[in-house]
């Protein structure tokens, strides 16, 4: 498998692209600093799989086209997006990374006639109505984030979270080749090592989870073929193996609760 890992050296992604080499997976890592690069190829040492650098910049990607052209270089199998403007830049460059790239790639990826898989990491809070699991404070904790603390990382990710659902649902409808669209949500980031202790799925909004455990997560959703949806992440008292089997077991899906219809018919009229 050929994995493409976009915002490769994101704190997310380091965690993560050992974990899918050691699958045997070859992974491309793209990074926008050259100076990156060494740190990035010793993540590969060791490990079952073959580790590539792209250098190439996210603020580059303006249209499908571009997005088309890094995925016609690598030829991925599966496209992880852990990258972002981080803050920098202001909010026009955060909505031309978040939104735009974001929804770019998953434009080519699903044009692709190899990519099955699209795995996008996102935030608890990217909804637009309170689930019936989520308590009052919880939401309104996510709502403070959404409006006053972090507006333009919060819209773009719901724009390029319900893009990759519409688009998801679209091809659906069409009764094409299966497509894997993954949302995962984690709640507020941290550095502590990884628990490996998870809550998966239905959670409350106002928990945290470590950055080891979001990319161990991504992994185990990845390496499935009936993993699917939104998936919301914190860290819990369920083991990670546990709580991906016990997910995919009950088929939850956390976008239950948001307007999927309405979505496709805004993105695809």
């Amino acid at each position: 498998m050929q994995v493409l890992l976009l915002g490769g050296h994101g704190k997310v992604a380091l965690y993560l692209t050992p974990l899918l080499l050691n699958r045997g997976w070859n992974v491309t890592s793209v990074i926008r600093n050259p100076d990156h690069e060494t740190e990035i190829l010793a993540r590969g040492k060791g490990t079952a799989g073959k580790l590539t650098v792209l250098l190439s910049s996210l603020d580059d990607v303006k249209s499908e086209e571009d997005a088309k052209k890094i995925i016609d270089t690598v030829s991925p199998d599966y496209v992880v997006w852990s990258a972002g403007a981080g803050g920098k830049g202001g909010p026009e460059r955060t909505f031309a990374i978040d939104e735009h790239a974001a929804k770019h790639f998953i434009t080519a990826s699903f044009a692709s006639r190899r990519v099955t898989k699209f795995l996008l990491v996102s935030w608890v809070g990217s909804r637009r109505v309170r689930p019936s699991w989520m308590s009052d404070e919880s939401w309104e904790f996510i709502e403070n984030v959404f409006y006053n603390v972090l507006p333009a990382y919060a819209k773009a990710k719901l724009e390029a979270d319900e893009y990759l659902t519409a688009s998801a649902a679209r091809r659906k409808q069409n009764q094409s080749s299966p497509f894997q669209a993954i949302c995962l949500r984690p709640g507020t980031l941290s550095d502590e090592p990884a628990t490996g202790k998870v809550q998966l799925g239905k959670t409350d909004g106002r928990g945290s989870v470590t950055r080891e455990d979001v990319a161990i997560v991504a992994d185990r959703l990845l390496a499935r073929s009936d993993t699917n949806g939104w998936y919301d992440l914190i860290n819990g008292d369920e083991p990670i193996d546990d709580a991906v089997e016990r997910v995919v077991r009950e088929k939850v899906d956390v976008i239950e609760g948001e307007d999927v219809d309405a979505m496709v018919k805004r993105f695809f009229p």
